[in-house]
């Protein structure tokens, strides 16, 4: 099934389109010039408007044209005084059509104007393989060479997607509320890392004035030792019995202050430990917040940030493998997925390392082997890679969204 376009262009109610054209609306004016929405038969101004134009393009440029009332306007509203712009020869119609071609100026420019049927033919059926609809939807509904037969039948597929996203949203709900799920167990587990954070630095503080109380007693015992020495001396015992009582006495308490020394370090080294864990949980916690107000203002005008290249993902869980592809597309992110050597062959990774910018593995789910090559392969090529906590969602989310800061650095 190919990839939807995105759900605002074409989940909205203004895309419910007839099913097929009458034949005489489908022949459009053939000739040299690429054709305006007042050339294109009215049957299809509501698919052209609905697909190739974002409802926040669609009322600036009909406030600009005069039309006050369109900022305050519902989106059906609007999406109706679109479609009657689309077939009249004005001003507002001029600035429509010109909002088209210039969205959409990428795939125009893809299509000559000198191609054939079979041509035609073949650049949209890549494009609706690959989920590209707007652009080359609109290019070909303005190509002077697009013959009825293909405007018919790309018409309809495009008429056809309007059905499947409505299944498709109902998927997201599912998943948004998994998601919801999950941020609230990592909120959980955070709360938890705190209060034993807050438990070891207790212990520490408890430690380091254990430690001063020692050297205090040693100070102490070392002042007295002094006097009681000279007094030894002068009553019994050879200097040569008295020297070793006095060294074996200073090796005991040596010993116990590097035990005390030694103690500090390892609560330090794991309270270090705790900090990082918990700073990795927190920065997933941001991830999973992100991706729900993602979810929750799905349909609005901010663009996802552009990664550099291709992510690598190897080894995880296959049955997140699905979660893990819908999140990555919804930010633009063009992932290639490996599970480790467990089904896919081990002798895809150096071609799969090859188009990645980066790799991404997590350190609780891959075997050591598959590590070992992944690494191997990365320095061999100069590309960079990341161990994640965990083969769960939220370090997944973590990475490609730089919610923490971890795939910026990448």
């Amino acid at each position: 099934m190919p990839t939807l376009p995105r759900p605002h262009s074409l989940s909205s109610p203004r895309l419910l389109l007839p099913v097929e054209a009458a034949p005489e609306e489908v022949a459009v004016k053939a000739g040299s010039q690429r054709l305006k929405t007042w050339d294109i038969p009215s049957t299809f101004h509501c698919s052209i408007v609905g697909t190739c134009l974002t409802t926040g393009e669609l009322r600036q440029l009909l406030a600009k044209a005069g039309q006050e009332d369109a900022r305050s306007a519902t989106d059906h509203t609007l999406h109706g005084r679109g479609v009657r712009t689309a077939g009249q020869r004005d001003f507002a119609a001029k600035l429509l059509n010109k909002a088209l071609d210039k969205r959409h100026e990428v795939s125009i420019k893809r299509i000559p104007l000198q191609a054939d049927e079979q041509e035609l033919r073949r650049i949209w059926r890549e494009s609706f393989d690959r989920g590209d609809i707007a652009g080359p939807y609109w290019a070909l509904m303005s190509h002077p060479a697009s013959p009825p037969a293909l405007i018919r039948d790309i018409f309809g597929e495009v008429h056809m997607l309007s059905h499947l996203v409505g299944s498709a949203s109902r998927l997201d709900l599912a998943r948004l509320t998994r998601l919801e799920k999950e941020l609230e167990q990592e909120k959980d587990k955070g709360e938890r890392q705190e209060k034993r954070l807050a438990v070891a630095a207790d212990e520490r503080v408890a430690l380091r004035q254990r430690i001063r109380q020692l050297e205090e007693r040693i100070v102490q015992a070392e002042a007295t030792a002094a006097p009681f020495g000279q007094r030894v001396r002068a009553e019994e015992g050879s200097p040569a019995e008295r020297a070793d009582t006095e060294a074996a006495r200073a090796n005991a308490l040596s010993q116990r202050l590097a035990e005390a020394e030694e103690r500090c370090r390892a609560l330090q080294r794991d309270l270090e430990q705790l900090q990082d864990h918990s700073h990795s949980i927190l920065r997933e916690n941001e991830a999973l917040e992100a991706a729900v107000t993602a979810q929750l203002q799905a349909g609005g005008s901010q663009a996802s940030p552009q990664p550099a290249g291709p992510v690598l993902y190897v080894g995880g869980r296959r049955n997140l493998f699905d979660h893990l592809r819908a999140y990555a597309e919804s930010r633009n992110v063009d992932l290639l997925l490996h599970d480790g050597g467990m089904e896919d062959s081990t002798t895809l990774l150096p071609a799969l390392v090859g188009q990645a910018s980066t790799i991404l593995f997590p350190v609780d789910h891959i075997s050591h082997s598959a590590v070992g090559l992944v690494k191997r392969l990365c320095r061999a090529q100069g590309k960079p890679y990341l161990p994640l906590r965990s083969a769960g969602l939220a370090s997944f989310l973590a990475a490609i969204t730089g919610a923490g800061g971890a795939y910026g650095r990448l």
